[in-house]
C-alpha cells in the first residue's frame, strides 16, 4: 500500500569541510549525530526521460529507513510530494498508475544508479521536538544506458521536519550561506546525475521522436498567428490533462473538476475555432474528450449535489426535520457515489481508450491541422470566432426569457449555461490577442454562468427530493421535509430566472464585439 509525505528540502553544495556548525541557529537546541547510511538507489524513467523532463523522479532504494519504491511529485518550488511503496522486484501498480499520464506506452528502465554515503544529522529545539534533517551526502551517479559514464559530487540536504514551519528553512539558509555554502544547481540529485553523466551529442539513447520535437519547438516560440495562438491554449489544456492525472488518481481535492474543466476547454476550443482547427481531424477528439469528462463528472455531479441538499437540510431548525432524512439522504449519496464510480474511472485513466486520447492530443499539437484561417490576422479571426459564439449564448437567452417558467425554460437556461461556458473558453483562449476585451467577456460569461449554474443546480436538486420524497411515502416516513425543501429549491430558481433579465441587460450592453 502506497503513503504520502509533503517533502520541503533544499539542497547546497558541499566540499570537504562537511557540514557547518548549526548550534547558532535559533530555535536550535541540539544537533544529534544519527550516524552513517549506505544507500543505493536506482532511478527509473523512460530512454527519452519524460519523466525527468517533467521533474518527477522514480527510484527503487536500498538502504537508510526508509527503503522501498518512492515516486517524487512536484508541488512547487522545493516542494514535493514522496509516494512511498514497500520493497519489492518489479514497480507496485500503484505508482505505475501514477506516471501513466506522462510514460504512456513507453518502457520505464533503469536510467541512473545512485550510491550515497549519507551522514546524518536532526536539528532538535529545547523539548527535543525534531525541527529538520540535515545530511551531508557523498554521492556516486552511475548510467546505466549509453556508454556507462559516471559522476560524483557532494551536497548537503536539509529536509524540514513533517508538520514544521517552512520559515525555520530560511534560518539554515541564511545560517549556512555564512559558512560559505551555496545553493545546489540542481534541483534533485537525479538532475544533476542526468546532466553530469549525459552521453556525449548526438549519441543520446532514445531521442525525441519527430512529432514531439516539433510540438516543443512550436510550443518555444511567441505566437503570432490565429493558429498559434489557438494552438497555445490547447496545449495548455492538455498538459493540465496530464499534470492532473497523478492527482485524480490519489483523489487530491478539486482535481477530478479541474482535470474535467481542461476537457471541456479543449472540446469547446475545437468548436470554437472550427476556422483555425479542421474539425474533420479535432471533431472525433472532442467526442472522446467528452466521454472522459463524462468518467471524471459522475463522482463530481453526486459530489455537487450532495454538498448543495447537505447544507439545505443543515439549514432547517431541527423541528422541520421530519423522519431519518439525513441518514436517507446520506444512503442516496453513498449508494449513487462512493467507490463504485470512482473505482471506475480509475480503471478509465488505466485504459487504453484514454492514452489513445493523450496520444491524438500530442498528434494534433505536433502536427496541427490548420486551415486558411490559422494564417489569417489574429485580431479577425479570433474576435470572429467570440462573436459566434456569444451569438449563440444571446439566441438562448433570449429564447430563455421568452418562455413562460417550467420545463421549457429549465431546458433553454441549461442550454444557454453550455453555450456561456464555450464563449468564456473562447474568451479566454482569445485574451493573448484582445487584452482587456477578452478579459472583460471571460467575466461576464463566468457571471452569467453563475447565476445559470445555481439554477440548473436547484433543477437536479428537486428531481432528487421528489424521488426521495417518493422514497420515503413508500417506507412509510414523512415526506413534508422533502417538501419543504423542494419550495426552497423552487425559490431560488424564481430568484435565479428573476435575475437573469437585468444581469443579460447589463452584459449586453457591455459586449465590445
Amino acid at each position: 500500500m502506497a503513503e504520502t509525505k509533503r517533502e520541503i528540502e533544499r539542497k547546497y553544495e558541499s566540499d570537504e569541510s562537511g557540514l557547518p556548525d548549526l548550534t547558532g541557529v535559533a530555535g536550535v537546541a541540539t544537533v544529534l549525530d544519527k550516524g552513517v547510511a549506505e544507500l543505493d538507489a536506482v532511478y527509473y524513467d523512460t530512454r527519452d526521460e519524460r519523466l525527468a523532463a517533467a521533474s518527477i523522479t522514480l527510484r527503487r532504494r536500498t538502504g537508510g529507513k526508509d527503503a522501498g519504491w518512492h515516486l517524487k511529485i512536484p508541488v512547487s518550488s522545493g516542494v514535493r510530494d514522496e509516494i512511498r511503496a514497500p520493497l519489492s522486484d518489479t514497480l507496485p501498480d500503484d505508482l505505475a498508475g501514477l506516471v501513466r499520464s506522462r510514460v504512456r506506452k513507453a518502457e520505464l528502465v533503469p536510467l541512473v544508479r545512485l550510491l550515497s554515503t549519507r551522514d546524518v544529522s536532526d536539528l532538535l529545539d529545547a523539548d527535543g521536538t525534531l525541527l529538520a534533517e540535515v545530511s551531508v551526502d557523498a554521492v556516486v551517479a552511475e548510467r546505466l544506458t549509453d556508454e556507462g559514464r559516471t559522476a560524483q559530487w557532494s551536497e548537503i540536504e536539509v529536509e524540514l521536519a513533517d508538520d514544521g514551519d517552512p520559515a525555520f528553512l530560511e534560518k539554515i539558509d541564511k545560517k549556512l550561506r555564512k559558512a560559505g555554502v551555496r545553493p545546489s544547481e540542481s534541483p534533485s540529485k537525479l538532475a544533476r546525475a542526468l546532466k553530469e553523466t549525459a552521453p556525449k551529442k548526438g549519441k543520446k539513447d532514445g531521442r525525441k521522436g519527430k512529432k514531439q520535437g516539433k510540438a516543443e519547438k512550436a510550443g518555444e516560440r511567441e505566437p503570432v498567428t490565429p493558429g498559434d495562438h489557438v494552438l497555445a491554449y490547447v496545449r495548455v489544456q492538455r498538459d493540465a490533462i496530464v499534470e492532473l492525472d497523478p492527482a485524480v488518481r490519489r483523489d487530491v481535492f478539486d482535481s477530478v473538476h479541474s482535470m474535467r474543466v481542461a476537457t471541456r476547454r479543449l472540446r469547446s476550443t475545437f468548436k470554437s475555432f472550427g476556422k483555425v482547427l479542421d474539425r474533420a481531424v479535432t471533431d472525433p477528439i472532442g467526442e472522446e474528450l467528452k466521454w472522459l469528462a463524462g468518467e471524471l463528472g459522475v463522482d463530481r455531479d453526486q459530489e455537487v449535489l450532495t454538498e448543495r441538499l447537505t447544507e439545505a437540510l443543515d439549514d432547517l431548525p431541527e423541528n422541520l426535520i421530519a423522519g431519518p432524512v439525513r441518514t436517507r439522504l446520506r444512503t442516496w449519496a453513498e449508494r449513487d457515489g462512493g467507490a463504485g464510480p470512482r473505482r471506475e474511472l480509475i480503471d478509465a485513466l488505466d485504459g487504453r481508450r484514454y492514452l489513445d486520447l493523450l496520444e491524438a492530443l500530442d498528434a494534433v499539437i505536433a502536427d496541427p491541422p490548420l486551415l486558411e484561417a490559422a494564417g489569417g490576422d489574429p485580431e479577425q479571426v479570433i474576435t470572429k470566432a467570440v462573436r459566434k459564439d456569444y451569438a449563440k449564448v444571446a439566441a438562448l437567452v433570449e429564447e430563455a426569457l421568452a418562455q413562460p417558467a417550467g420545463t421549457d425554460r429549465d431546458v433553454a437556461m441549461h442550454e444557454a449555461r453550455k453555450k456561456t461556458k464555450r464563449t468564456r473558453y473562447a474568451a479566454e483562449a482569445a485574451e493573448p490577442v484582445l487584452g482587456k476585451t477578452a478579459k472583460g467577456i471571460v467575466k461576464d460569461m463566468k457571471s452569467l454562468q453563475s447565476l445559470l449554474g445555481d439554477h440548473q443546480d436547484s433543477v437536479m436538486a428537486r428531481e432528487t427530493l421528489r424521488d426521495l420524497a417518493f422514497q420515503a411515502h413508500e417506507a412509510g416516513e414523512s415526506a413534508f421535509t422533502y417538501g419543504l425543501l423542494h419550495g426552497r429549491e423552487e425559490r431560488r430558481a424564481e430568484l435565479a430566472e428573476g435575475a437573469l433579465p437585468k444581469t443579460w441587460a447589463k452584459i449586453s450592453a457591455d459586449m465590445p464585439l
